[in-house]
């Protein structure tokens, strides 16, 4: 199947939590022994959709990888960027068919919070891509035997 490659698009804003992250989900991705291909940086959560369509439209892709924190502040504006961004990666990968986890953090989180998830939620986004890619390249496999058996598709 060959090694699965990635592509890490990660928020510079809240860069002292994020740039942790980022070190995390590069850690990681070398412990599923993925191939990171790019990373790729915007200057903050809501901009990533933009990044993360010109990845995946690359060939040498497999899986798209967000790192971002969320922090709230004194109105809605944190919600409001986490429902649109989800939504538009969630978007993104539906439309290129390759998977995109959700390494975001919050939004409704304090500083305090973010600083605990530094390293759980990028290690779970990087796990997550790479399983789903695994798992696609293998259903797409199965897609062209003519087989009347029941596939499992899993790791």
């Amino acid at each position: 199947m060959g090694r699965i490659r990635t592509a890490i698009v990660v928020s510079e804003f809240n860069r002292e939590i994020t740039s942790r992250m980022l070190g995390f989900a590069i850690n990681q991705t070398e412990k599923d022994d993925a191939e990171l291909k790019y990373v790729c940086y915007v200057p903050g959560s809501f901009d990533m959709p933009l990044m993360i369509e010109e990845v995946l439209k690359r060939n040498d892709v497999d899986a798209a990888i967000t790192i971002g924190a969320i922090i709230r502040g004194e109105t809605r504006h944190d919600s409001i960027v986490a429902e649109n961004t989800a939504r538009l990666i969630a978007d993104l990968s539906l439309k290129y068919g390759k998977p995109v986890s959700l390494g975001i953090s919050g939004p409704d989180m304090t500083i305090e919070q973010a600083r605990a998830r530094i390293e759980i939620v990028p290690t779970r986004a990087v796990d997550a891509a790479i399983s789903m890619a695994k798992r696609i390249k293998k259903l797409r496999r199965e897609r062209s035997s003519n087989t009347k058996k029941t596939v499992t598709i899993e790791d």
